[in-house]
């Protein structure tokens, strides 16, 4: 459809925008963060063949939100956290399954140095999604 044509013709601004959303706290009810990783996982499905080169990116970026969400002891509610913990992990597994693995082996390395459980789960979610 169009709006494939319009996410991949917008791929490296929308990628921008996504990068900077992530790294953002917006208030407790974190609405921007969320939206954002719907639409990441929208830019996935549409853009599937070249989400693979921007893979590093996009890992570091959702990794470190999850960290950031995890460690903050701030306002957020528990249910929001699960939530933006929920979306960046069907973001690695729709990330995994369009390289073909590539986000399995790049997990690797993190989930045996990482001691957060919360953290830890999501990545075992994404390593055993066939």
């Amino acid at each position: 459809g169009s709006l494939g044509i319009l996410i991949v013709r917008h791929l490296k601004r929308l990628e921008r925008v996504i990068l900077g959303y992530l790294e953002v706290w917006d208030g407790p009810e974190e609405e921007a963060r969320l939206g954002i990783l719907e639409t990441l996982q929208c830019t996935i499905e549409h853009a599937w063949p070249r989400m693979p080169c921007r893979l590093p990116v996009l890992l570091k970026a959702l990794l470190k939100m999850m960290w950031d969400v995890h460690t903050d002891r701030g306002s957020t509610p528990e249910a929001v956290k699960a939530a933006l913990l929920q979306g960046a992990t069907e973001c690695l597994i729709l990330l995994d399954r369009c390289s073909e693995g590539q986000v399995k082996v790049l997990l690797q390395g993190v989930y045996s140095s990482c001691e957060e459980n919360q953290v830890r789960e999501c990545i075992r979610r994404v390593q055993e999604d066939t």
